[in-house]
């Protein structure tokens, strides 16, 4: 009998340890098979989210009343701010600042000349003082006198050696993950995504598909006048020192219109400029849209700004917010994740 008791407990620590085992296999795979199906792994589980999923869901889903065929699921980012960093200061702009450097000893005469003075010494008030004047004056120096095969090889060039101030990385690497994901999933769910940028749109082709996975095509920027010239038998773009389109606040909807014909579904911006192109997005009724506005609040991960900032001012865009019902998406609260590791 005490032989018998002693193999029937001994069965059951075993039964109970087999169901244990297989209890946690499958809650691991549960997890598992959950964290693969999460097209937004780098998101908390907080407002912006589930906004996303719902929004993504309900204009996706055959037989939905919010339902958007996928030729008109439009989605358009801003770049600088929305999708990668833009403090200390914009990356173009600090591509423009080490270009005036490179190109100095072809200008002896820029050592008294503003803004070029101003850039060679690091004097950066001096150069803000200048306004949009002088950096207007520094992107025509910078940015023209060359074919757009050249410029987009300098840029090229630039990007693979530059590193951000502050973290040490190429700039190429200090995009948004959460954000890289974002584009994504609306891809996967059929919709066509965009870059609306006050940056250089041939400063943004170069690179853009590679890191977002958005092409030249999809593009849209402020760009500079460009002519067709024969140089040595091959027909090249040579870029001129004037300005050809802002594409920034008012801007950004009149190069949507021009270039896309469609009005989006879906608009994510960070500040004021952003302004007009969410309104064209979201104030316009049927169907279903969605604005989001990217808030820097994690000065430890990023920076913390909004209102009173040299770059990507969020002033009236986000007393908008509240008033249009766009998601104000706070950094700091609904990223798991800044940066791809």
């Amino acid at each position: 009998m005490g032989v018998h008791l002693k193999f029937n407990v001994r069965h059951l620590v075993n039964l109970a340890r087999n169901t244990i085992s297989i209890v946690i296999g499958a809650l691991f795979l549960a997890a598992s098979a959950q964290a693969q199906s999460d097209p937004l792994p780098s998101w908390n589980d907080t407002a912006p989210k589930a906004a996303i999923v719902s929004f993504v869901e309900n204009v996706s889903k055959q037989g939905s009343p919010d339902f958007v065929p996928e030729p008109e699921r439009i989605a358009v980012f801003d770049n600088d701010g929305t999708l990668w960093v833009e403090h200390p200061m914009y990356t173009q702009l600090a591509f423009v600042l080490d270009r005036v450097k490179t190109l100095a000893p072809q200008h002896p005469e820029w050592k008294n000349v503003q803004p070029f003075k101003a850039v060679l010494e690091g004097d950066m008030k001096t150069l803000a003082a200048s306004g949009e004047k002088g950096l207007l004056e520094l992107i025509m120096v910078t940015h023209a006198g060359m074919t757009n095969d050249d410029f987009q090889k300098v840029v090229t060039d630039w990007l693979s050696t530059a590193r951000d101030p502050r973290f040490k990385r190429p700039y190429t690497e200090l995009v948004y993950q959460p954000m890289v994901e974002l584009l994504s999933y609306l891809r996967a769910n059929g919709f066509k995504t965009f870059i609306v940028s006050g940056g250089g749109v041939e400063f943004m082709r170069p690179w853009t598909e590679k890191v977002y996975g958005v092409p030249p095509e999809q593009i849209i920027g402020s760009s500079i006048k460009t002519q067709f010239k024969m140089q040595d038998d091959t027909p090249t773009l040579y870029r001129l020192p004037e300005v050809n389109f802002i594409d920034d606040k008012a801007g950004k909807p009149v190069g949507i219109n021009e270039q896309i014909g469609r009005r989006p579904i879906a608009a994510f911006g960070n500040s004021d400029g952003d302004l007009e192109m969410l309104q064209w997005t979201t104030m316009a009724g049927a169907p279903a849209r969605l604005g989001m506005l990217v808030h820097h609040t994690d000065a430890e991960r990023e920076y913390a700004y909004d209102r009173k900032t040299e770059f990507g001012s969020l002033d009236k865009a986000l007393d908008a917010a509240a008033i249009t019902g766009w998601t104000v998406i706070d950094m700091k609260a609904d990223w798991k994740q800044m940066f791809k590791d």
